[in-house]
């Protein structure tokens, strides 16, 4: 898998939202103003050869698909986040969420309860 740049992101953000679409309804979806209908389908295309998007013909009219799902891309960043920034380390990871972000003890110990939950359905 490949990481998206930050256009790539916005579109695929609109598909994991809206599932299957026209470019004219990504676009429909998009914040004023509105990008050229061919920089759009040229994201869409790339994201086609990336492997993320698919679609269906209908005559001369393209409609794209998924085909990675939110959860895979979300799996593949986080761990390239882990490996290239806290030395491979969960652990620093979270240590540096609760420096950071003032996390709660309620938050705290909820990820404590989630954590003890996967734990025990692993067993």
């Amino acid at each position: 898998m490949q990481k998206l740049t930050k256009a790539e992101e916005e579109i695929m953000q609109l598909f994991w939202d809206k599932g299957p679409a026209l470019v004219s309804a990504l676009i429909d979806e998009m914040p004023d103003p509105k990008p050229p209908h061919s920089s759009i389908s040229s994201i869409v295309r790339i994201l086609e050869k990336k492997g993320f998007v698919d679609h269906k013909t209908y005559g001369k009219t393209y409609e794209y698909f998924p085909i990675i799902s939110k959860k895979e891309y979300s799996r593949f960043s986080l761990s390239k986040l882990v490996s290239n920034y806290f030395e491979g380390s969960v652990n620093e990871l979270v240590s540096f969420l609760v420096k950071e972000n003032d996390i709660t003890l309620s938050e705290l110990e909820r990820i404590k309860q989630d954590l003890a939950d996967k734990s025990s359905t692993k067993s």
